[in-house]
């Protein structure tokens, strides 16, 4: 069932409401940064054959083809500025960057202005004259948005041209809406802003209705709904998003590194990672700890799954760890994590887990979207506690 998530709806648009203190939508930051930090410092045009849009590009054209990121602004925005630092970024390391919005635009967009902004990139490329033509990879087309514009790139995810789909901060409000899950067939990424995110259980359970062998990561970063977009070159969720549009636009499996196997670049930070079907150019995802970075707890195995501990983040007082569960040779219908804790210390709060007890010997049991893994399968769950977190150690019983 959904929860949902505030909304004011519209004839054109879900428009998501921010009431907790969130960063206010469809304000140009402040600190806009310039050019971004790739190697093709970029901004932003307007072109009159695409009307109500933002084109984010490098000033310069490379050499190399643009593979092209459709976005949909949060709260539908029609002010393509919204997260122009986030974009500006993504554009600056060799993308085609459009958003929904003309800068400084008013009103609410629509899903049908991703499409549009999907044909005006094919047919530009194909235009003799056109600054774009054959400068553009239209075979790799990435959907996204964030809150309310994650439900236009929802929306979008079946036309045959979008690779990818990117889903920040949002989830399907009705259960009726579900069919845009069961068509998917091309990967999807969700990057979330942990459970202080208004649309973290809608995310979730979308998360758990996917489509069995669906190439699918789930990102949680604890930031809450606002997400980090208006910081410098589009903070944390910048980043990541240029990793993952480098590996499944450009076939950097460096960059997809990041988010394959139990020892993914994101499993071992502040990120709190799910994975589905996830093989890095078509090989087999590592199926073990790196030695150069160890689990700060002792891994143990038990019949059907293991689990690792690894501490996240160490203060006076305080810290973040994160477990990862990895299903054995068969598939597993559940599991349950024992957390033995150090002397002092005690859980205050988790995350994609449900927790029993807060001290000495916890337990920690998967949620209802991510006890069902796969052979070599991997979920991930964390939690915050006070005292120290290094010296736990951890076992998995799978059901």
């Amino acid at each position: 069932m959904k929860r949902r998530f505030k909304i004011v709806t519209g004839l054109a648009a879900v428009v998501i409401a921010a009431a907790t203190g969130i960063l206010a939508l469809g304000v140009p930051p402040a600190d806009a940064a310039v050019g971004g930090s790739g190697p093709y410092p970029a901004d932003y045009e307007t072109s009159s054959g695409l009307p109500n849009h933002t084109i984010y590009r490098p000033q310069n054209l490379p050499a190399e083809k643009l593979p092209v990121f459709v976005w949909g602004n949060g709260g539908c925005s029609g002010n393509g500025l919204s997260q122009q630092n986030f974009l500006r970024e993504i554009a600056s390391h060799g993308f085609l960057a459009i958003a929904n919005g003309a800068p400084n635009g008013s009103g609410s967009t629509t899903a049908q202005q991703l499409t549009q902004s999907i044909d005006w990139a094919v047919a530009e490329n194909s235009r003799s004259g056109s600054k774009y033509y054959g400068r553009l990879d239209t075979t790799r087309i990435a959907a996204g948005g964030f809150s309310c514009g994650g439900l236009e790139a929802y929306a979008v995810s079946g036309d045959p041209r979008v690779t990818t789909t990117t889903i920040f901060s949002s989830g399907l409000l009705n259960d009726a809406d579900d069919y845009q899950l069961r068509r998917l067939t091309r990967p999807i990424a969700y990057f979330i802003g942990g459970p202080s995110d208004i649309a973290y259980p809608n995310a979730m359970d979308d998360w758990g209705k996917l489509p069995a062998t669906l190439p699918a990561f789930m990102g949680n970063l604890n930031v809450g709904h606002g997400g980090t977009y208006d910081q410098t070159n589009g903070g944390e969720f910048g980043r990541v998003a240029v990793l993952y549009l480098k590996w499944r636009l450009k076939g950097d499996t460096t960059a997809g590194s990041q988010f394959v196997g139990p020892d993914c670049g994101l499993c071992r930070s502040q990120w709190q990672v799910q994975q589905k079907n996830l093989t890095l150019d078509g090989g087999t995802p590592p199926t073990s700890p790196s030695p150069s970075v160890p689990p700060s707890g002792s891994p143990s195995t038990a019949p059907g799954c293991s689990a690792a501990y690894r501490v996240q983040d160490q203060w006076s007082g305080g810290f973040v760890a994160g477990v990862v569960v990895t299903a054995g040779n068969a598939a597993i219908n559940g599991w349950r994590v024992s957390v033995t804790l150090p002397g002092g210390a005690a859980v205050t709060s988790v995350w994609n887990a449900v927790g029993t007890g807060t001290s000495g010997t916890v337990t920690m049991a998967n949620a209802q979207y991510n006890g069902r893994l796969a052979a070599g399968q991997t979920a991930g769950f964390g939690f915050q506690g006070t005292g120290t977190g290094a010296g736990a150690t951890v076992s998995c019983t799978a059901s």
